[in-house]
């Protein structure tokens, strides 16, 4: 759906640019972005390496760990249907405190491994168990300490004080957690009130 509305989006500026007879400046905007689009990439990619090193760096000190361990009470209430020891809890664990410390995209091999591991306990394969759905719902509102990937982009792109928005994306990503954390609540015990009846 999103790729037709992107597609009506630009027939309609091409459509009015000529109309207007300025079928130039759709020529030229598209060049411009087009060369932006690289060289916002290309310093984005040193920027993005700077970040991911520092975080591997965190990795090995055993500082994603310690977020594990610090979160681990709150995973086993949140998760009451995976053991405490099934490998499935620490790919949840790991991939809830990867997230929080903004590590991106990286933490979607973490997640897909989380995924299969809770797989593995749903009983029916064709069908999203509460906890992957929770896990969905936790990974998609993203409670973020660092956001990395964000500082990275406002640098790339020549911010003055690209960490200015530290404040306020830990308050938004913690009221999306919350909230989600509610909802999930709310459509899982209104799910198995439908299935009993």
């Amino acid at each position: 759906m999103i790729n037709l509305i992107w597609l009506l989006l630009l027939v309609a500026g091409i459509v009015y640019a000529g109309v207007q007879g300025r079928i130039d400046v759709v020529t030229q905007s598209a060049i411009s972005g087009a060369e932006g689009a690289v060289a916002l990439s290309l310093k984005l990619i040193g920027v993005m390496c700077l970040w991911l090193g520092i975080m591997k760096i965190a990795e090995l000190a055993g500082i994603l760990r310690f977020f594990a361990r610090l979160i681990s009470p709150l995973i086993c209430f949140l998760f009451p249907s995976v053991p405490k020891n099934h490998p499935a809890m620490g790919a949840i664990i790991m991939t809830l405190s990867a997230n929080m410390l903004g590590m991106g995209n990286a933490v979607t091999p973490l997640g897909i491994k989380a995924m299969q591991a809770l797989q593995q306990l749903n009983a029916k394969k064709d069908t999203a168990s509460d906890a992957m759905c929770t896990l969905l719902a936790l990974c998609t509102a993203g409670f973020t300490l660092i956001p990395a990937t964000i500082i990275a982009i406002r640098s790339a792109a020549g911010s003055v004080n690209p960490a200015e928005i530290v404040g306020a994306t830990l308050t938004v990503s913690f009221m999306a957690t919350v909230t989600v954390i509610v909802a999930d609540r709310i459509c899982r015990i209104i799910y198995h009130v439908r299935i009993r009846r």
